[in-house]
């Protein structure tokens, strides 16, 4: 059944939010920096007498003279409309659904990554869209029939890719736990046996034949001592307390800073022994000789770094999937926006192209001037308040953007650093 109504127009919104939408151009014309070669912007214009003029139109306005952007024509099936009432409803929905989608594939892309630590630069090549870059799979997209047959109402194709995209969030959070705490209790044992000698393991620095064990009353101490000290080690360790054992101390290890000194005395002089080499500025390190422990710290890491082996490559494939999974849903949630919003503001029977414009960082400004003059005929009082907001910078009274057509961007920057 063919439904019939008048396009959204200015006149359905109150005045003041109408106002916000309006001038709220001014955040991209006159702050478009962050705009680069991965960004697009996806428009639609109501047909001419047929939906190629309008391509056409737009074409000539923004290419065969000025090269303002490279364009595309961009394919959306024949979806069912459906009620005003569920348009109107689904227009706020599928904007919530929007931003989750984008945050969800942001997020996939970023651990990806961080998974991937010292081979980041392969990041991108990793980061595909049904096997091919992302900038491919926008320009030629096409609508997925199979996983959201177009018989089905535009409402429950949302609510598929809601679901879908939930699952891979949840999935990612489960994953990414598990992950992380390998990661992490391998990384505090490697940090174990790294950095200071007054901090980090001695494990697999000492031998059993460094130290007196099964001794009653004999132990052996390690002490770390500044390089610049050791002559004064050497000099006062026999002194440092009773009953240390003459000519018992050895270098057993060094670093850039200091040294690893072994030094045997009595049981019972431990405390004093102790208290003159702090005194002193010796540290004595609190560590006793213990083969299975040592044994199975080292077991421990190895098991660790193993399973991280492990886990790395099924994880890395699972990101891989579920990133170009989120991203074609993210794709066709941008279709069906532009689908409802089109719908609204043209009217019926369904008759609008959908394009999509890659426009370069230096033309940014114009070419929105231009799409501006060619479409402001679709709502002047639009156009009026975009062209006087153009002439107040600074000016920011919403966060969202609001044109003569139908304007969605797509940014393919998705990670935090440059890769």
């Amino acid at each position: 059944m063919l439904l019939t109504w008048h396009p959204r127009s200015p006149v359905s919104f109150s005045n003041k939010l109408y106002f916000s939408l309006l001038t709220a151009t001014l955040l991209y014309s006159q702050f478009s920096l962050a705009v680069t070669m991965t960004e697009f912007w996806l428009i639609s214009a109501p047909g001419e007498k047929t939906c190629q003029q309008t391509w056409d139109m737009m074409m000539a306005a923004t290419t065969r003279t000025n090269n303002l952007s490279t364009n595309h024509k961009f394919s959306i099936p024949d979806l069912k409309v459906g009620t005003l009432d569920v348009l109107v409803g689904l227009s706020d929905e599928l904007a919530k659904l929007d931003s989750f989608v984008e945050s969800v594939v942001k997020k996939v892309a970023q651990y990806m990554a961080d998974v991937l630590e010292d081979s980041r630069d392969k990041v991108q090549e990793n980061l595909l869209a049904n096997g091919v870059d992302l900038v491919t799979y926008i320009t030629r997209f096409q609508w997925d029939m199979a996983k959201y047959p177009i018989k089905q109402s535009l409402k429950n194709i949302a609510e598929i890719i809601s679901k879908q995209v939930t699952q891979i969030d949840n999935d990612l959070k489960t994953r990414a736990s598990a992950y992380n705490n390998l990661k992490g209790n391998l990384q505090n044992l490697e940090r174990k046996n790294a950095g200071s000698l007054l901090t980090r393991s001695l494990a697999d620095i000492v031998k059993k034949e460094d130290f007196v064990l099964d001794s009653e009353y004999l132990i052996t101490l390690l002490v770390v001592v500044p390089k610049i000290a050791y002559n004064d080690w050497h000099k006062t360790y026999e002194t440092l307390a009773e009953m240390v054992v003459p000519r018992s101390s050895h270098l057993l290890f060094e670093d850039n800073d200091s040294g690893l000194f072994s030094v045997t005395l009595f049981m019972k002089a431990i405390d004093d022994f102790k208290h003159k080499a702090r005194e002193n500025k010796f540290t004595v390190r609190d560590f006793r000789y213990n083969e299975e422990e040592m044994k199975a710290d080292k077991e421990e890491m190895t098991r660790l770094s193993t399973d991280k082996k492990k886990q790395f490559g099924p994880l890395v494939r699972w990101l891989k999937v579920n990133f170009s999974e989120a991203f074609i849903t993210w794709i066709h949630i941008k279709a069906l926006r532009v689908f409802v919003e089109s719908v609204l503001r043209y009217g019926l029977p369904v008759n609008f192209q959908a394009m999509l414009l890659q426009p370069s960082k230096k033309t940014v400004k114009k070419l929105r001037e231009v799409l501006n003059d060619l479409y402001k005929h679709l709502d002047s009082s639009a156009a009026s308040i975009i062209d006087s907001a153009m002439d107040i910078p600074g000016l920011n009274l919403s966060q969202q953007e609001y044109y003569p057509y139908v304007y969605y961007k797509i940014d393919c920057n998705l990670l935090d650093f440059k890769v």
